[in-house]
């Protein structure tokens, strides 16, 4: 047990041997009559409801937290899906509630838990709703039979970076050998650049800034993110996963100005080649004295845009992540599954930034609509 000492050798020793000492024995005993002082203490982070009209974790909280894990998994063969989705639920509740002893005493935070079900599962309902089909194969794939698709993900959140394996270990504890893990991916956000009064999006690992332009609005994401019919799955909406090699080392041996021609912004700030602000959209017609588009015509910024594809927005929040190699998790999240199939067919053409990416993982999942106590999660969609 540590209890003060109020000697003046003991005083006099702690000041001889400096700061580091003194925060080296305070560290681990402290004064029994004069308590820590926690003025410069960080506030609480504050929770995010799982429940509502929409799952949490797609734009609550905003921004997103800087910790993710992406669980995909298969079912076992005849498990049956409305009860497990309705356990799933219910931890979910009890986990970001803070009141699930597996959380073996952290704090759960801002924590998200977004559960979304693959093509195969929404076929067995009916063939012909959103999230039914698979994704195609794209070029530049290198992709093993067991990171392609998938019948659950599992996405948990949050900027504790202790909570989210803690999390998952619960969860796929709560499902036990109704469900087979395919893969993982963990990833990070890097620091938030403002982009507006309200928004802000994360440097990647080529030094841009990521995410910039998306359904944004309560009028654009009621447009292009959430489903709105049928009504099994409105409110929902259809996420895409693609896990990404970056070869680092060839892009940081183009100089800054030919790296931003890849992406058709300015590395510094994320202001589009054709000028403006961060958050203004890039000027596609935008050309120099001589002729030559401002945004190259096989800049990032132009081969992704919705009005040059002819989509709708799509909500993308991306992940970093090191292991075995450098890379990317990308996420995207929009009510039809074209307005990514088509971008990604657009980029597939002539896009200087697919040139140093290699996707190894990638699926596709209707995220289901939001849940409550008494509507289990999952319940409008397996009857």
């Amino acid at each position: 047990m540590c209890q003060a000492d109020s000697r003046p050798s003991r005083r006099a020793f702690l000041g001889a041997t400096g700061t580091v000492t003194a925060v080296g024995f305070s560290a681990g005993c402290q004064s029994r009559s004069a308590p820590p002082d926690r003025s410069d203490a960080p506030a609480p982070t504050p929770p995010v409801s799982p429940t509502g009209r929409y799952q949490a974790g797609i734009t609550l909280p905003q921004p997103a937290q800087r910790n993710l894990l992406a669980v995909v998994a298969d079912l076992a063969d005849a498990v049956p899906v409305r009860p497990l989705l309705a356990e799933l639920g219910e931890a979910i509740r009890t986990l970001t509630a803070g009141t699930d002893a597996r959380l073996m005493g952290l704090e759960p935070g801002d924590l998200t838990v977004t559960i979304g079900v693959g093509p195969r599962l929404v076929r067995t309902v009916d063939p012909a709703l959103p999230g039914a089909k698979d994704l195609p194969r794209f070029s530049r794939e290198q992709i093993a039979s067991r990171a392609r698709g998938g019948d659950l993900l599992i996405q948990i959140c949050a900027d504790d970076a202790l909570v989210v394996p803690v999390v998952a270990a619960a969860l796929l504890e709560r499902a036990g050998d109704r469900i087979r893990e395919r893969w993982r991916q963990s990833g990070v956000r890097g620091a938030n650049v403002p982009v507006d009064r309200d928004r802000a999006a994360p440097r990647n690992l080529f030094g841009f800034v990521d995410g910039i332009v998306g359904p944004h609005t309560r009028a654009e994401q009621e447009r292009d993110l959430w489903l709105s019919g049928p009504a099994p799955v409105a409110d929902g909406t259809l996420a895409v996963l693609r896990r990404m090699e970056l070869d680092l080392p060839r892009f940081a041996r183009l100089s800054v100005a030919e790296q931003e021609a890849v992406f058709g912004r300015r590395r510094a700030n994320g202001v589009p080649l054709s000028g403006g602000t961060i958050a203004s959209g890039p000027d596609l017609g935008a050309k120099t004295p001589d002729g030559r588009y401002l945004v190259p015509a096989d800049a990032h910024a132009r081969r992704a845009h919705a009005t040059a594809v002819g989509v709708g927005l799509m909500l993308r929040r991306s992940y970093s992540i090191d292991g075995p190699a450098p890379g990317l998790l990308f996420m995207s999240f929009q009510n039809d599954i074209r307005t990514f199939t088509s971008t990604l067919t657009n980029m597939d053409n002539s896009d200087a930034l697919l040139d140093y990416t290699t996707t190894t993982a990638s699926a596709t999942f209707l995220i289901l609509p939001g849940f409550d106590e008494q509507r289990p999660l999952g319940s409008r969609l397996f009857r």
